[in-house]
């Protein structure tokens, strides 16, 4: 645990770095690698808001296909803009914008009568702003509030006699890097002058008030309305087109139009004629015509039901993705992964329901952000603990490799399943077996140490190949013996049987390797083996490093039969309580002969021991150093 509050520490502080950077980034608006992105995200947004109402506020006289048939081409007459305009004074609307650029004199003579046109109501004709390929900022020691709006080269302006009889505004919107317009500057300035947007400059004579400019927003008739970075108003729309009311120009210029549809309104008059070139790709429409984004900008500000996106949110959102990534990263760095990643999916839902909740309610809070910030340093962090996990685990792996090779492989994989194993000792009858190579002391005095390693490692393989065979399990080997017990991890009804049929196969096989070996090493080996059936205790013995194994006079019993064999000079002797408990016999007569019980006095104890011994006849080795006879 130790060594993870120091990794855990750096990904922390390495991911706050990182985040925080981002944050102050975008709230300086200096992350523009972000609004792809973002873009994709608000429009997707958008869409599952859903398409909304436009409120009553602007009208639309479109200059469409129809009203362009009828007049005879595109642009229209200056005259014939002229009578709409007439037309639509005398309906008495609010205010009167025209979304087209006059710049150049017309070629039909209306220009006069456009001018007097636009004299009798309160209008607005648009300007357009010519930026260089380089986007210029102000001079550094430039403090005032409007020292990073983006300088225009030039204004493209209305014809002198259209500019005297209405207010001019600058059209010009601000678009991601798809050709999306998100906002509208409401402010474009050149080195010497700072122009009122077309929108805002349209709102301004529907109120009658000049607005008023302040640090992040404008104020119109006592209405602040807050604004992005650059005082650009922020857009999200209303829908397709025709959202906004619309009318064909047509209609006007026939005398037709309802009076409803233009009393007491703004009237913006654009073109919607099809090859046209002023149309935008929105999320709710491929081909939006720019005078519905006009209109759109027109509404925000008269009736502040826009979306808002200012400081105050920006620095929301740059507090939020630092608090997410380090809420990730430490989810992340849990000790219970599994947990880390459900609490991680869980954050990563609030968070994005509570975004998409602000949004619908006109609150546009950053989705790029918080994801750009957590998501780098999540990957790499998760990416290097899975790393470091993967190689703990193959650390483990090894070490339990390592470890099988010091139990038996079905001891092994009780303990994994049962950890408490025989943490508290055990009571309960076992079958145990020892296994023991007579004269190996004296003739590893004789041989290579290597040798007699190897010849060792012989004997305990072919052990532990016959004890595995017949699912017992070693406890320990005893240098040139060894310890068999059938009865665990589990005492099943036929650990007798199997122990007595593993003690006659490892005679019979260790009898065949010594027969193998060299003929200077042959005659001066043999082994003894003993079995016996009874109560022992299991448990786990030792300190900080414990083995389990049983005790009891069970043990003690079966360790003395390999006396009792080499005595009598039998390869095997096993108690009367092991024949009893293993059944009929017949398999350990196969291949030897077994003779008793008789009552035989067993070193360490008072009272005599039933014992049987068997004997290969034809191939006995067993304790071929001492052989001895007796009454058997």
């Amino acid at each position: 645990m130790s060594g993870r509050i120091p990794q855990t520490s750096i990904a922390l502080l390495l991911s706050l770095v990182w985040a925080a950077a981002l944050g102050i980034g975008y709230w300086n608006g200096d992350v523009q690698f972000l609004d792809r992105a973002e873009g994709v995200l608000t429009d997707l947004r958008l869409l599952a808001r859903g398409e909304r109402a436009a409120p009553d506020v602007v009208t639309i006289i479109a200059i469409d296909d129809e009203a362009v048939a009828r007049q005879g081409g595109y642009p229209l007459p200056r005259a014939d803009l002229a009578a709409i305009i007439e037309t639509i004074t005398r309906h008495e609307p609010r205010a009167i914008a025209v979304d087209l650029l006059l710049l150049d004199q017309g070629k039909d003579g209306g220009d006069a009568a456009l001018a007097q046109a636009l004299a009798k109501r309160r209008s607005a004709i648009a300007a357009a702003a010519v930026f260089p390929d380089a986007i210029q900022i102000l001079e550094a020691d430039d403090k005032s509030p409007l020292a990073r709006l983006p300088r225009a080269e030039r204004f493209l302006r209305p014809l002198p006699a259209f500019a005297e009889h209405a207010a001019v505004g600058v059209v010009n919107l601000t678009t991601d890097k798809s050709g999306t317009p998100r906002g509208i500057p409401l402010l474009v300035r050149t080195s010497d002058k700072v122009e009122l947007s077309f929108p805002l400059r349209v709102a301004a004579l529907a109120v009658g008030h000049d607005p008023v400019i302040e640090a992040d927003g404008v104020r119109l008739a006592g209405r602040n309305i807050p604004t992005d970075i650059d005082h650009v108003l922020p857009l999200a729309y209303y829908g397709p087109r025709g959202t906004v009311p619309t009318v064909s120009a047509a209609l006007v210029l026939d005398g037709s139009v309802a009076q409803a549809a233009i009393h007491d309104r703004i009237v913006v008059i654009g073109a919607t004629v099809t090859g046209g070139g002023d149309v935008f790709s929105t999320p709710f429409d491929p081909v939006m015509p720019g005078v519905e984004i006009v209109a759109t900008a027109i509404d925000y500000l008269m009736t502040g039901d826009g979306i808002l996106r200012d400081r105050s949110t920006r620095l929301a959102d740059a507090i939020l993705a630092v608090a997410l990534t380090l809420a990730v990263v430490g989810l992340l760095a849990w000790r219970r992964s599994a947990a880390g990643l459900l609490s991680i999916a869980a954050l990563v839902a609030v968070w994005a329901v509570t975004n998409y909740v602000a949004f619908s309610r006109g609150i546009w809070l950053g989705a790029a952000l918080p994801i750009a910030a957590a998501a780098p340093p999540a990957i790499l962090f998760g990416s290097i603990q899975l790393w470091l996990n993967r190689r703990q685990a193959q650390y483990f792996a090894v070490k339990s490799e390592l470890l099988q090779q010091f139990q038996a492989p079905a001891l092994n994989q009780w303990l994994t399943g049962n950890p408490a194993f025989l943490l508290e000792p055990r009571h309960q009858d076992a079958a145990v077996i020892f296994i023991d190579l007579s004269g190996f002391t004296a003739l590893s005095e004789t041989l290579d140490i290597d040798a007699g390693l190897a010849l060792l490692k012989d004997f305990h393989t072919l052990v532990d190949d016959e004890v595995e065979s017949h699912s017992g399990i070693i406890t320990s080997f005893l240098g040139d013996g060894a310890m068999i017990l059938f009865g665990l991890p589990e005492a099943t009804e036929d650990d007798a049987r199997r122990a007595a049929r593993c003690a006659v196969t490892l005679c019979n096989h260790v009898a065949q390797w010594i027969d193998s070996l060299p003929a200077t090493v042959a005659p001066r080996i043999g082994f003894k083996v003993g079995a016996h059936f009874g109560p022992i205790v299991a448990s786990r013995l030792g300190g900080s490093y414990q083995h389990i194994t049983a005790t009891g006079d069970t043990v003690n019993v079966a360790s003395r039969l390999m006396e009792v064999a080499a005595k009598y000079g039998a390869a095997l002797a096993l108690s009367d309580d092991l024949l009893r408990q293993a059944g009929p016999a017949s398999a350990l007569t196969e291949s030897g002969t077994l003779t008793g019980p008789n009552e035989t006095r067993i070193r360490g104890r008072t009272r005599p021991l039933s014992v049987w011994l068997w004997r290969n006849d034809s191939r006995d080795r067993s304790n071929r150093p001492t052989p001895r006879s007796g009454e058997f």
